[in-house]
This record gives C-alpha cells, structure tokens and sequence, in this order.
C-alpha cells in the first residue's frame, strides 16, 4: 500500500521536541521529506534530524525563530532550492504559560501572541509563495481545545488558540482557489510539550470527564496530522479537527 505522503515535501515549526517531533517522524514514515525549525534545543534538533534521515531521503534542520521573518524567508528559499517547494506546512511552534489574567504582565501576553498567532501568519506568509505557484498546497495549523471550547486554562493561551481558528477560516477562504487547503487541529491534554504545565489536580479533572478515562499522546495526533495533510484528505478545508478524547 502506499505511503500517504509519499514524494512530498513538509515543514514543521516547532519540530524539535513534544508533538512537533511527533510529527516530524509521522510525516517522515508516511513518506515525505521532512524540515523542521528550532529555537533553542540544539542536542534533541540533532538527534531528530538524524531520526528522519533514516526515515526519508531527505531532511533539514533549520535553527530560526518563527518570528525572524527575513530567517523564514530563506529557510523556505533554501527548502524550495533543494526541493522545488513546500508542500505542506503545520503551524506547530506554540509556548504556554500557567498565570492568572490578574497576575499577568503585558509582556507575558505580547509573547503568548507573538509566538502562537504571529508565528503562524508569519510562516504561512513565507511559505504560500511556493504553494501558489505550484497550485497545490496544505496547511495546518495546531490549536487546543482551549481555544474552542470553555475551560480552565490560562486567559493569554485560550485567547491565542482561538485565534489560529479564525486564522485558519480566514485563510481557508481566501486561498482555495489556488488549491491549497487550510484546517486547524486542536488536541486536548496530551502526555508531551505545553500539557507537562497543567497542574496534577487539573488533569485529573480532565481526565474525569473524558470517555477515554486518559490524556492523548502526541503520537496519536501525529497520526492524524499525517491523514489530515494528505492527499486524501481532499474536501476538508477551513475545518476545525477536536481531539480529546472525548470531553
């Protein structure tokens, strides 16, 4: 049976560590070629670049801020040289932060912000000059559950996730006819990345009332990223994917 992803090429932001790796191998597995960039986790970069490499024909690592617009530019150029562009993009590099709105300062919410929503618009910009040109694209961009449903989390990071919604049926609509798809998938607490914030108490409450009695993994989410930007995922556009479990 063929591969999902086979002969395809995906940017990860955010790949390093928590759910972007997860990702990353998913992809790599299913058969594209992989990139992903980092900020700051130089040792679990490497380790993962060497992962894909054994996974895939090619992979690349690039150690740029998702806010570095002109470091963006030429990661996408230097991606679109090797590989004749980009056809997938997931929107992972996010932070969280556990504070109440009454204890948080201005800059605390400008970097929930500027990581979370303008990372998203800033690297989708860069890279939808490829995709248009080719008349082919996907996109997706990781929310959580806190950005669409009500629950107890930080103010800062729930006005964040739902941001990337409206981010994602904005630019669903306005880029369609070119082909390029755009969705949001938002987990629910998961085993890696920002849920090791969430106090004990808390996640046993979640856990309480979800129907699988468990958080998720973020290889089970992987797992759906990799349906979700493929081929065969061919109508779905401007959607919203929940998973959690069932809460």
């Amino acid at each position: 049976m063929s591969k999902l992803l086979e002969g395809r090429v995906a940017l990860v932001t955010g790949g390093s560590r928590g759910l972007g790796r997860a990702i990353c191998l998913a992809l790599a597995r299913e058969g594209a070629d992989v990139a992903f960039n980092y900020s700051r986790s130089e040792g679990p970069a490497n380790e993962l670049l060497a992962e894909l490499r054994k996974l895939t024909k090619r992979a690349w690592a690039f150690k740029v801020s998702v806010l570095d617009k002109k470091g963006l530019n030429d990661m996408v150029r230097a991606i679109d040289e090797e590989a004749g562009g980009i056809d997938i993009l997931v929107n992972n590099a996010g932070i969280g932060q556990v504070v109440p709105l009454a204890l948080m300062e201005e800059e605390d919410w400008d970097r929930m912000m500027s990581t979370n929503v303008k990372g998203a618009f800033l690297t989708s910009q860069a890279v939808l000059r490829t995709m248009v040109r080719a008349k082919r694209g996907r996109i997706l961009n990781m929310s959580s559950l806190a950005g669409v449903k009500m629950m107890l989390a930080p103010v800062h990071y729930c006005a964040a996730k739902a941001a990337l919604k409206g981010f994602t049926e904005g630019l669903a609509k306005e880029i369609a006819r070119y082909g390029i798809t755009v969705n949001c998938l938002a987990p629910g607490i998961l085993d890696e990345g920002v849920a090791v914030n969430v106090p004990d108490g808390k996640k046993a409450e979640y856990i309480s009332h979800c129907a699988m009695g468990r958080v998720g993994t973020v290889a089970e989410v992987a797992e759906v990223v990799a349906f979700v930007v493929s081929d065969r995922n061919s109508y779905m556009n401007g959607a919203t994917i929940v998973l959690d479990g069932g809460v």
